[in-house]
């Protein structure tokens, strides 16, 4: 059915099965992981800085607790803007994917399967990253002014279990190319036959 109604838009595809060289979603998935990753990694060091403000003055880095925050905070609102973008490119490209159906993943799912849980996670995953935004704005701008900490452990606790659904969900995105071969250039030319030291000079 995909096939039909690209072919319907008149989309040239190239070997990789997208209009352009380099899937745009895989790229800005590593995006969407650092940003958030070291967002929170920053908010646990600004929580922390009191215990480790030694280590600072030791290496020489002049740093105050607010810069920590000032990370956490600029990175989960870049990572909340990237996460849209990330996911309208997910949907796009699976769109246009044509995964072989007879092969199960290593968790025992077929192609349809693991892309209809990639995507819905994306979803979940996107509204996870908007709401904890939210609930980092809250604290910096308003919970904040009575504490000397900017951010709650229970919001850092937070982060961190997002941190190992994205790694679930990462692992299915990683299946689809490693395994299903999904938008992976050198996998489609070797199902056509084709030579791949040839077809990739």
């Amino acid at each position: 059915m995909n096939s039909e109604l690209i072919e319907q838009l008149n989309i040239p595809l190239g070997a990789n099965g997208l209009p352009y060289t380099i899937p745009i979603h895989p790229n800005l998935v590593h995006l969407t992981l650092g940003l958030f990753i070291i967002g929170i990694i920053f908010d646990i060091v600004g929580v922390l800085f009191p215990t480790q403000k030694w280590v600072f003055k030791f290496l020489g880095i002049t740093v105050e607790r607010d810069n920590f925050f000032d990370v956490g905070w600029y990175n989960m609102v870049g990572s909340t803007v990237i996460t849209f973008f990330t996911v309208g490119a997910g949907f796009y490209e699976m769109f246009l994917a044509t995964p072989t159906p007879e092969i199960k993943s290593a968790w025992g799912l077929q192609a349809m399967q693991t892309m209809l849980w990639h995507g819905v996670g994306g979803v979940f995953l996107l509204g996870l990253i908007a709401v904890m935004t939210l609930w980092r704005a809250w604290q910096r701008y308003v919970w904040s002014l009575a504490e000397d900490k900017q951010v709650q452990w229970s919001y850092l606790a937070a982060g961190i279990a997002i941190m190992f659904i994205m790694y679930i969900h990462g692992t299915l995105g990683a299946q689809l190319a490693a395994e299903f071969g999904v938008h992976n250039t050198a996998d489609s030319l070797l199902r056509l036959g084709e030579d791949l030291n040839n077809a990739l000079k």
